[in-house]
């Protein structure tokens, strides 16, 4: 996708797979966002099976954490090679699950209702993020759960404007952002405070609100390497739920539970 349409349209990843495996996913940053999400969730892991949807499964690993205990997933993705390396990964573990390349939006139009939905990093990069929201909202039963987890306007503004330079012009020109930039800057993100009202306005609880990385994503490679990493991340923990830090997450991860409506 050419950098001038990017959020005009939802965003596949085939062409930017090998990035996004290396930027996302691996080294300390990927493996800090999934241990923290794991701990949000973990209750809903220890659990009895579920029927689960994870609604733009990535490459798996969440997926699959769920399958290793039980639970019966359905995972879709719009792109194609995303979904091969999900493929790959429960084949190597010797899991099954049910896989479909398909927007969300799609998929929402012939799945049943789930016990839980997981929902992450998707929201950011759709060219309608809220229609989308509701969407994938409807198909979470009542007393069921969606895991939410989305890349943070708070977040974006604060490091670029502590950057300086080219990026103050168009930090407040909301209409530039998808045209700035690395490709991996979602065109979408979104604020915590809009989400949390959405939910609970659409009949959710909040059961967990994690900030992902308060801390780490505004320091400099300087001080990233004066720093001792495991002081860091220990303060990383300490304040990742905490009221005053939270929405200063680089991601925020919100379980939210559906009221009954009986």
């Amino acid at each position: 996708m050419k950098q001038k349409q990017r959020g005009k349209f939802d965003q596949n990843f085939d062409p930017l797979i090998d990035k996004f495996k290396d930027r996302i996913y691996s080294g300390f940053k990927g493996e800090w966002r999934i241990k923290l999400i794991q701990e949000d969730l973990q209750a809903l892991h220890d659990s009895e099976p579920l029927d689960i949807w994870d609604a733009g499964c990535g490459l798996g690993q969440l997926a699959l954490w769920f399958a290793q205990n039980h639970h019966r997933l359905t995972c879709c993705d719009i792109s194609y090679k995303m979904l091969q390396e999900a493929k790959q990964l429960f084949g190597e573990a010797g899991l099954e699950a049910q896989f479909f390349q398909s927007s969300v939006q799609k998929m929402a139009e012939s799945i049943e209702q789930q016990d839980l939905v997981l929902f992450h990093a998707v929201l950011e990069w759709l060219a309608n993020p809220i229609e989308s929201l509701q969407i994938v909202s409807d198909r979470v039963k009542s007393n069921g759960h969606l895991s939410l987890l989305f890349f943070n306007y708070h977040s974006f503004v604060y490091r670029n404007t502590l950057r300086g330079g080219w990026c103050l012009p168009f930090i407040n020109d909301k209409s530039a952002w998808y045209g700035k930039g690395k490709k991996l800057t979602p065109p979408y993100p979104q604020k915590p405070e809009e989400i949390v009202r959405w939910l609970e306005s659409n009949g959710y609880t909040i059961q967990v609100h994690t900030g992902i990385r308060v801390f780490h994503d505004y320091m400099t490679k300087e001080v990233l390497a004066d720093s001792d990493i495991n002081e860091l991340m220990k303060l990383e923990y300490e304040y990742s739920r905490s009221d005053v830090y939270k929405n200063m997450g680089r991601y925020i991860h919100i379980l939210a539970k559906k009221k009954d409506k009986s």
